[in-house]
Order: C-alpha cells, then structure tokens, then sequence
C-alpha cells in the first residue's frame, strides 16, 4: 500500500538537509510597507525573532517557495504566516520583484548570509492595509518610519543581509533618506 503525501512540496527535515547541501533553494522575501492615498511608502514592517542561536533580530517575511506553488500564492502564504490573516497584503496578479537575494552559507560571498544553505530570494514590496498580528516564529512587527528603518540603529538588529534588502527596497520606491 502506497502512502499519499498529504503536504505536498515538503520534505522531511533529513531531506531538506540533504537537498540544502547540494542545491540552491527558492524563496521569497517580502518587505511589508504601509502607503499613503498617493502610493508613497509611510512606513516599514519589521518582525522581531528569535534565531536558532536565541538571538533576537529584525526581519522581513521570508520563506521557501514549495513546488509547484506558484510565486504570488507563496507571497500571500508567507505574509499570511507571519502577519496574521487580516493583514490584506496588496500583491499584484504578476508580482515582480525589486532585487534578487543571492544568500550564501559563506560570509562575505554576498552581503547576505545564510548558513544553512545557498538560497536564492525574490525579494518583494508588498503594501499592507489590513491589521497585522504577529504570528507563528514572529514576536512582534514594529511599523518604523522609512528613516528609521533605514537608520543605523534598525539596520544593526537586522542579521543575514536584510538591512541592505530594507535599503534596496526603499530606494526601490524612492524613499531611501
């Protein structure tokens, strides 16, 4: 009798590990921004976690594309995952992204950092209207102002590189200070 694979895309975690050995991996990041009337960027959402080291940092959304899935549907799961299910996320039907994250598991290689794995993220502005609850691995999400986010002392919580990400997606849309 064969099994079927209720979660379709995942691996177990012996097999993730094998495949994050020998193999880039998918993701998504999306910077969450409020907007005003006009579609300019008021202000920045930035999650607090917990690492596995039990640091605590800031970060965007982030997470693995599953196959099959298709690149819009990970944005909303992700945002869904980490911001709660009133966020209402504004994702276009043909999303594009501002930059390609390329994360290493060697410092240094880009300015992101990933030690597990060679990842690569399509990294997204996303505008935000809803009411946000952080959930699942997020302690909390701060709104900052685009100064503030891309001030020194926001950009040295953040860890792997996503204080340049949070740069590049507000000079992406004209307010970097």
């Amino acid at each position: 009798m064969t099994s079927i694979d209720t979660v379709p895309g995942w691996f177990s975690d012996d097999e993730l590990d094998w495949v994050r050995d020998r193999l880039p991996i998918l993701y998504v990041n999306a910077v969450p921004v409020r907007v005003d009337n006009t579609g300019a960027v008021t202000s920045v959402g930035l999650l607090l976690q917990a690492g596995p080291d039990q640091t605590i940092s800031r970060a965007v959304v982030s997470g693995r594309v599953l196959y099959h899935e298709r690149i819009r549907d990970a944005l909303l799961r992700h945002l869904e995952k980490d911001l709660g299910p009133m966020a209402l996320p504004g994702i276009p039907a043909t999303p594009q992204p501002f930059t390609v994250a390329e994360y290493f598991p060697t410092p240094g290689t880009t300015p992101y950092h990933d030690p597990r794995q060679h990842a690569v993220a399509l990294a997204y502005v996303v505008p935000v209207t809803g009411d946000c609850r952080p959930r699942q691995d997020a302690l909390d999400l701060v709104w900052f102002t685009p100064e503030e986010a891309a001030g020194p002392d926001v950009q040295q919580e953040m860890a792997a590189g996503q204080g340049v990400l949070v740069r590049q997606a507000l000079a992406h849309t004209g307010r970097l200070p």
